[in-house]
């Protein structure tokens, strides 16, 4: 099984770019199909209310629930005093299994990570170069699993980078994934030190080619243990308590873990 960990969908409500317009996944579903992906974590495109963002994707992820799964998007300031009823909706009512934050929307904060700890899910935090602050949240909630993507900085700020390979490998809480990073030697680098069981296959569809991203990962030639691991069992096990949650929502006996995605291939 191959799971992107990492793809937009549903409409945003401004015209600033194709991020915050609207996220269609037609063709990007067809290029899964063509490069043998099978599930989907999906993310809400930016928007001025991420309570409504997060109840268009659930539909998507009701409509597909073999197919697709979804974090939480929230925003730090804007839905600041509300993040644990928004986060608690999305992942128990709404079968979420972690929650989305932007550093263009704000930065993370204590409550986002309060609502992670309370529910037992992983937090996506795009951290957008400011890596330096990972090593304080990641301090402070050690019992956090935070994923950065794009080796901290889609913008390829190679210096931030370099020294997010550093952190990914000094924090046992800090994952990252292999969303939109265009220096391969840094990728290489950050698996070499950190291991295979720190990063996630990613490709911040639809906008990337999601075969283009995963080929990235199969450029690394890692020993197929390690391969799958990056290719979706590391996905699998952050989320697992989230998943169980989702398979038992009245506290029936866990699912197998290769139960969690019943239909997909």
């Amino acid at each position: 099984m191959i799971i992107d960990a990492h793809c937009h969908a549903g409409h945003g409500d401004g015209f600033t770019g194709p991020w915050d317009t609207v996220a269609p996944l037609a063709r990007y579903l067809r290029r899964c199909d063509e490069a043998g992906i099978g599930v989907t974590n999906l993310l809400a495109a930016f928007h001025s209310d991420y309570a409504a963002a997060n109840e268009e994707v659930g539909r998507i992820v009701a409509g597909r629930p073999g197919r697709f799964t979804a974090f939480a998007f929230v925003h730090a300031e804007r839905d600041r005093g509300r993040i644990l009823p928004m986060a608690r909706r999305a992942v128990e009512e709404l079968g979420f299994l972690g929650i989305k934050v932007h550093r263009l929307d704000a930065r993370i904060s204590r409550e986002i990570c309060e609502a992670a700890r309370a529910l037992r899910v992983p937090v996506l935090y795009d951290v957008a170069g400011e890596v330096s602050a990972i090593e304080l949240f990641a301090a402070e909630y050690r019992d956090v699993d935070f994923v950065i993507p794009h080796l901290g900085s889609f913008a390829d700020d190679w210096s931030a980078q370099a020294v997010f390979c550093a952190v990914l490998a000094d924090r046992p809480n800090v994952y990252t994934d292999t969303s939109g990073v265009r220096r391969f030697d840094l990728l290489l680098r950050a698996v070499r030190r950190a291991g295979p069981g720190k990063v996630l296959f990613g490709s911040d569809g639809p906008w990337l080619h999601p075969g283009l991203e995963l080929e990235k990962v199969r450029l690394l030639k890692l020993p197929p243990g390690d391969e799958a691991l990056v290719l979706g069992g590391n996905f699998l096990r952050l989320t697992g308590t989230a998943r169980r949650r989702r398979a038992h929502p009245r506290g029936a006996a866990p699912a197998p873990v290769s139960e969690a995605f019943s239909g997909t291939r």
